[in-house]
């Protein structure tokens, strides 16, 4: 089976041939959002993550602090089912997922999207890790990986893919996370974390499964 990386490369090269300009776009928004150091403030390994409480699809509370009781956390943000780059990750996770439950963690999987039910159910709701909606960016904020997407992509995803966020995110029409791993131990510690503002590079599945190894 191919790495996520492998996978993701592919996605970019293919997307290079079939839209170069557009990727050229993307490689200058993502080359700025680097110099601007943004997701530089994403909750730091060693310290506490913030306590939440988000719906899951069926539009029940799941609370962190809970889900620690259990074991430790791994907690992905994405930026919702209708990105590729997103579901080539969860689908790799999806996975490894077995392997991940047998060193006792909950793999949590948040997007802004809304859980109400009003959108056509997903590949990623079928998925057997818990996903929850952060509609408004708050637990995303929180963690320090909230986005303003900028107009380039904003219009991409408007008039390329036909795409109306403010529906799909419940009224958030521009804020997306930055994709993010977070490893959260039973203490609530940050113990391991993956944060690249660039959406087209995920953390390995493996790399999640070691620092898990290490905590147990």
């Amino acid at each position: 089976m191919k790495t996520l990386k492998e996978q993701t490369d592919a996605k970019i090269a293919s997307g290079r041939q079939n839209n170069p300009e557009f990727m050229k776009g993307v490689d200058a928004i993502i080359n700025k959002a680097k110099d601007f150091e943004y997701g530089k403030n994403a909750i730091k390994i060693g310290h506490k993550a913030p306590d939440f409480k988000l719906p899951n699809p069926e539009g029940q509370d799941v609370i962190l602090a809970n889900l620690l009781d259990k074991g430790p956390v791994v907690i992905t943000f994405y930026r919702g089912s209708w990105c590729p780059y997103c579901n080539l990750q969860l689908r790799a996770l999806q996975a490894k997922l077995s392997t991940i439950k047998a060193l006792c963690a909950t793999l949590v999987a948040i997007s802004p999207e809304v859980p109400d039910g009003s959108l056509t159910k997903n590949e990623i709701n079928d998925m057997e890790f818990i996903v929850l909606s952060d509609q408004d960016a708050r637990i995303a904020t929180q963690y320090g990986v909230a986005w303003e997407v900028p107009e380039f992509l904003m219009e991409h995803m408007r008039v390329d893919r036909n795409l109306d966020l403010k529906k799909i995110n419940n009224g958030n029409s521009s804020i997306l996370p930055i994709p993010a791993t977070f490893i959260i131990a039973k203490d609530g510690i940050v113990k391991w974390n993956y944060v690249n503002v660039d959406y087209r590079t995920r953390s390995e599945p493996d790399e999640i499964i070691e620092a898990l190894k290490k905590l147990s």
